[in-house]
């Protein structure tokens, strides 16, 4: 797989770059230096992917909000 399917494939099933970092249990800035052709990309992430996309919004975190301090 390459930075760019990678990219594609996130993009196209609605996952942001923290989601799918926090599925596949890495930093998001891992899932970044994937994206940019920074570092290789692991030989199994495909199979990750699949089962992540046949599982659809299933496992797909929730987006984190950041909460106003109220004072």
């Amino acid at each position: 797989m390459t930075s760019g399917e990678l990219r594609e494939w996130r993009q196209r099933n609605g996952w942001s770059q923290g989601q799918l970092a926090r599925a596949l249990a890495v930093i998001p800035l891992s899932v970044s230096r994937w994206e940019r052709g920074e570092r290789q990309i692991s030989s199994f992430l495909h199979l990750a992917l699949a089962y992540l996309e046949s599982k659809g919004d299933e496992l797909k975190p929730r987006m984190r909000t950041k909460r106003r301090k109220e004072v």
